[in-house]
């Protein structure tokens, strides 16, 4: 009886093991998009993966895990921000790393800096939505709200990254520059 507990606990230890490794980078940029720092994105990743091993059985009993382990790791984010830690302690001994250049580097750098600009819920709706694509179903479920709410934060938030993205007027002449 002892020895069969061992063998289905490797088991468990190797489904495990084997999930996240190939799930990994794309937990970290779904985490990156949420916090806008690689080090807290890491951080974030460790305590969803943490989670998700305690809940193991359940998860991967789960329709969709990858749906299982989003929604686990957007969970974690919004209590970090909920807590306050963030704002007590904040340790940077480099800058972050950088992604592959992309053909308009300067771009990705200005929606970056507007995503960091939001509220914490409403970066989570947006990207929800457009980095995971999910439905507003799917994303109240993950956000633990109505789908009026995740209408609402989506519709807010991308109100937000327009005024950030968007050319200054050019106040002398009241028009958009060209």
């Amino acid at each position: 009886m002892e020895q069969s507990r061992s063998a289905r606990s490797a088991s468990r230890d190797e489904e495990f093991t084997a999930y996240v490794t190939s799930r990994m980078a794309w937990l970290r940029r779904v985490a990156y998009l949420l916090c806008q720092d690689w080090h807290r994105a890491d951080d974030l990743v460790q305590s969803a993966i943490t989670r998700l091993y305690l809940h193991w059985r359940k998860a991967s009993a789960a329709e969709n895990l990858d749906g299982y382990a989003r929604t686990v790791l957007v969970r974690v984010f919004l209590a970090e921000q909920r807590g306050g830690w963030r704002q007590r302690v904040r340790v940077v001994d480099r800058m972050p790393d950088e992604a592959a250049e992309s053909a308009d580097h300067a771009g990705r750098i200005d929606l970056r800096s507007a995503l960091a600009a939001l509220p914490p819920r409403q970066r989570a709706a947006v990207v929800l939505r457009f980095y995971c694509d999910l439905s507003i179903e799917q994303a109240a479920g993950v956000l633990d709200c109505s789908a009026g709410t995740v209408k609402s934060q989506t519709a807010r938030g991308l109100d937000a990254l327009r005024r950030a993205l968007e050319p200054a007027w050019d106040l002398a002449e009241g028009e958009k520059p060209a």
